[in-house]
């Protein structure tokens, strides 16, 4: 019995025993999905555990009439279902308590200098001011954080998913996945990454990451169109792979 034949079949009987038997001919989709999220703070078991869970409801979802294969049908169903729940249980995932520590010195010691002079201080400052060196402060204030796809910029309501997605672009799951995202954005120049991190993470204006890039406004709005340009054009060869 093929696909079609096999849906169409328990849509018609509802048979639990049918379903099961889908639910086992696609549950590997669930666990290479699952791998793809383990090691963020929730185990992998648990992981499995939501996509499957997807899995099944989405057999119960599917439509065969429609033209296309379970397959594609299941994969973004279950990627979103992952999605909601580390959204859900994103304050049970801690940092270790030093690197939380050390994140709280570097924002009160961010805001004194900011006060003292005058102007947001760099990382240099920052880490001379703790007493620690500037790769501890650039890795424990970017600690926990990643690059929201869903997060409007700071200028306006435009997200960042927007602006690297292609208009024609049909991966857009793929393209969502943490680690295409994170091997992409390897890829780019310090300064680059310095920008997006800046804007995307920290949500600051343009203006703002200026200041902190030490360089004009103008060059920061001519960086970010060519980043973003660069990194989409990463992220459609990366979701190629």
């Amino acid at each position: 019995m093929n696909e079609e034949e096999l849906f169409q079949q328990y849509h018609e009987t509802h048979d639990v025993a049918l379903r099961n038997q889908i639910v086992e001919n696609y549950l590997y989709i669930a666990q290479v999905i699952a791998k793809k999220f383990s090691g963020r703070g929730v185990e992998y078991d648990d992981l499995v555990q939501v996509a499957s869970l997807a899995l099944m409801r989405g057999v119960d979802r599917f439509d065969p009439a429609r033209g296309v294969r379970f397959s594609t049908f299941i994969t973004p169903t279950i990627t979103g279902e992952i999605k909601n729940y580390f959204r859900d249980h994103a304050r049970v995932i801690h940092l270790p308590r030093a690197v939380s520590e050390l994140r709280a010195d570097i924002r009160d010691t961010d805001d004194r200098l900011t006060v003292e002079l005058g102007r947001k201080p760099t990382a240099q400052e920052i880490a001379s001011a703790l007493g620690v060196s500037e790769e501890e402060v650039v890795s424990g204030a970017e600690a926990g954080t990643v690059v929201s796809l869903d997060r409007p910029t700071a200028d306006g309501d435009t997200t960042f998913h927007e602006l690297i997605a292609a208009p024609d672009d049909g991966g857009i799951e793929q393209m969502e996945n943490r680690d295409l995202l994170n091997s992409a954005l390897e890829k780019l120049r310090e300064a680059e990454r310095t920008l997006i991190r800046h804007r995307f993470v920290e949500g600051l204006s343009q203006a703002e990451t200026a200041g902190r890039m030490h360089v004009s406004q103008m060059c920061v709005s001519r960086l970010e169109r060519k980043t973003l340009a660069k990194l989409r054009n990463l992220l459609q060869k990366e979701a190629a792979e």
